[in-house]
């Protein structure tokens, strides 16, 4: 399967394996797993493995580890410009561009979620172009998500990992970007997001 045709398979199970696990999320599980066996190895066994957890996990078990992990731990938060720019107007003024791509591409961010919502970036880029672009342009988040999460010794790494295979090899300035990330935290302001109605970064299950 080329390139062209897998990327988008391999964005959508992403997305629904990053999702909190519903009834309607974990139904879909037989089907998913039938699709990695068209992707690249480096896509297919991390995604897999995840899937595997939720497929042999108890549903209310999986719905609170998901709960306790991307709810309550701030460094393992799903929103990507949260990394970069933390609770500031810059991060605001970020979310603007994400929400720009989506009018574009004629599709609207679900579940009350803000634009720069991991899964429905992902489920962007099943669509449109822009989706990657801006999963490559925040990169140094995805990486150190990775690395928050292998630190809580959770599965869901490995979704994580599959999503950056799927990307092009990290640039020099991301790496450093990411080491300096890592050693100081988001930047902290607390202003300039009152648009998109966000009070806490950590969000809460709906």
């Amino acid at each position: 399967m080329s390139g062209s045709i897998w990327r988008p398979v391999a964005a959508r199970a992403a997305s629904l394996l990053l999702r909190y696990p519903d009834p309607d999320t974990l139904a879909v599980l037989p089907t998913l797993v039938t699709a990695l066996d068209a992707l690249p190895d480096p896509v297919a066994q991390p995604l897999r493995t995840v899937a595997g957890h939720r497929s042999h996990g108890d549903p209310v078990e999986l719905a609170d580890e998901y709960v306790q992990l991307f709810d309550f731990r701030r460094r393992c938060c799903l929103h990507l410009t949260y990394y970069t720019c933390g609770d500031t107007r810059k991060r605001g003024e970020a979310l603007v561009l994400f929400a720009a791509a989506y009018k574009q591409a004629g599709l609207e961010v679900v579940d009350g979620e803000l634009p720069d919502y991991l899964p429905a970036v992902l489920d962007l880029a099943t669509v449109d172009d822009d989706g990657w672009r801006l999963l490559r342009e925040n990169r140094v988040g995805l990486d150190l998500l990775t690395k928050a999460l292998a630190k809580e010794g959770s599965v869901y790494r490995h979704a994580i990992e599959a999503v950056r295979a799927m990307l092009p090899p990290p640039e020099p300035g991301d790496i450093a970007a990411a080491i300096r990330l890592a050693q100081t935290g988001p930047p902290v302001e607390q202003v300039g997001l009152e648009p998109f109605g966000l009070v806490d970064t950590t969000g809460g299950r709906r």
